[in-house]
């Protein structure tokens, strides 16, 4: 008799760690998925890039978000930066070599251009001119006051921002070389 109510405590105390077991292993896996669902909003490494809506080329709004599924370049230029203009063609070389890549992640690549211009004509002459052919163009005609330099807290252009297909920055600051190599690491196949 008293060996049955020990067995029966020992029995039930089994039942009662494999029940803790299970819970405390399940809550953290639960909680990291969510930490990794929803990354803070910066402009660090890691985190979620702010959204930018703004004005396009024809005038109509382009929001950041609208590309999300593709590895996006986000670029912060203008027509009247020396150092913009000169980097333009790597822009341009990084956009045609990986615009049809298969990623291992992501549905693509894409580029966000951001122009710190005050004049639009200036503006669309450059795009023009450097042959900027893709379609996310933006710029408020601010200048140096734009709302997305101010909102990712740009002092001095050219400079970029890579995110993932879930709008976390991967890297940033990237020019020649540099921005081939960071989007090599996420190709599957060119």
């Amino acid at each position: 008799m008293y060996m049955k109510k020990i067995l029966s405590l020992v029995a039930i105390a089994a039942i009662g760690v494999a029940t803790y077991s299970f819970t405390t292993v399940e809550k953290p896996a639960k909680a990291m998925k969510m930490a990794e669902k929803s990354a803070a909003i910066g402009t660090n490494i890691g985190e979620e890039a702010p959204d930018i809506e703004m004005a396009g080329v024809d005038g109509k709004k382009i929001k950041l978000s609208s590309l999300r599924g593709k590895m996006v370049l986000i670029d912060f230029w203008a027509s009247w930066c020396g150092p913009c203009r000169r980097e333009n063609p790597n822009v341009v070389g990084a956009y045609d070599k990986y615009k049809k890549a298969k990623f291992k992640t992501a549905k693509g690549f894409d580029i966000f251009s951001v122009s710190l211009d005050a004049e639009s004509e200036k503006w669309k002459a450059a795009i023009e001119k450097d042959g900027l052919i893709w379609k996310n163009h933006v710029c408020d005609n601010k200048g140096w006051s734009n709302a997305a330099a101010a909102l990712y807290k740009v002092q001095s252009i050219p400079m970029s921002f890579l995110i993932d297909e879930n709008g976390i920055i991967v890297a940033k600051n990237l020019r020649g070389l540099e921005l081939h190599k960071e989007l090599d690491k996420h190709v599957k196949s060119l």
